[in-house]
């Protein structure tokens, strides 16, 4: 490894993005990795990148984060976030939260400024006041398209699950001193029962980091990655020396098998390497390396 390798890799979620919408997948993305390969081009923190990077799309309307976020049954947003820290394995995560407005700068302060490594609900809200952050009105995050998808399904008016969104976003990126950190943020799942979480999240599920071997961002059904630790699987396989490409295939493997799961995931490895795979029809994606000129990146990648 070289420490002075930086990289950072995004993902805008992964499912049957329809063809209309692939542009802004796409653009989205190829933003984000920009903004977060800049931080660490000027010295940022892995951290500092991830943060960046997921709150670029957070603000974005095309992703279910932040604003542009599905709407649960009774028709509010939910929004869920994590982050992990590779150099220490320290954690910061809020689930269930609906007016805070970058989700992912609350999973940080989280994991720097509490003794937990989860907050939910109201008492992530209440610690988010006592940290200074300004809490906003939750209908800032709902935008027309899912207001027209929240009649639809309130008029039985529905398609197929692959209709429906899964635009979780999340990065992993690594700094010039070797440290790398992963990430997540997400508006859930349409139409869920209020209070439910999904993988985002959740550290080993939905995200991992250890600067030792790589890290790990996932995205799809999260009921599916839930039920194997896709991202464990996927920093279990960097442990054994495996490439990012082929430890992001084998995780996927482990969910095909065991629950027919429908999910993406990108890895990044302690020397750089980017690995991105996908059971879905799609996987928004995108991702910078040293030596680049600009980033890569597009909604379809080689499933595995």
């Amino acid at each position: 490894m070289t420490g002075r390798m930086t990289a950072i890799v995004v993902h805008g979620g992964a499912w049957s993005i329809p063809p209309e919408a692939q542009g802004a997948h796409a653009a989205g993305c190829l933003a984000a990795a920009e903004r977060g390969f800049a931080v660490l081009s000027s010295g940022g923190s892995a951290l500092d990148a991830v943060v960046a990077a997921v709150e670029l799309l957070e603000d974005d309307p095309t992703f279910d984060a932040g604003r542009g976020s599905v709407l649960s049954a009774e028709g509010r947003v939910q929004l869920d976030a994590g982050l992990m820290d590779g150099r220490t394995l320290h954690i910061g995560a809020v689930a269930g939260v609906h007016r805070v407005a970058h989700p992912i700068r609350l999973a940080r302060a989280v994991l720097e400024r509490s003794g937990h490594h989860l907050l939910v609900g109201e008492g992530a809200e209440r610690f988010a006041r006592d940290q200074g952050f300004q809490l906003v009105d939750p209908e800032t995050f709902v935008v027309e398209r899912e207001r027209q998808r929240y009649a639809d399904f309130q008029a039985g008016r529905l398609g197929t699950a692959d209709d429906f969104a899964h635009d979780t976003v999340g990065a992993v990126a690594l700094d010039r001193d070797g440290q790398i950190a992963a990430g997540n943020s997400t508006g859930g799942v349409a139409f869920s029962l209020p209070g439910r979480v999904g993988d985002a999240p959740l550290p080993g599920v939905g995200y991992m980091a250890d600067s030792r071997a790589g890290g790990v961002a996932c995205t799809g059904w999260g009921e599916h990655i839930l039920r194997v630790g896709l991202a464990t699987r996927a920093l279990v396989a960097l442990e054994r020396g495996a490439p990012a490409r082929d430890a992001a295939a084998e995780a996927l493997g482990v969910l095909e098998r065991s629950v027919q799961g429908r999910a993406g995931l990108i890895v990044l490895d302690r020397n750089g390497e980017v690995g991105l795979a996908h059971t879905t029809l799609c996987l928004a994606h995108a991702y910078r390396r040293s030596g680049m000129t600009a980033a890569v990146g597009g909604t379809e990648v080689a499933r595995r």
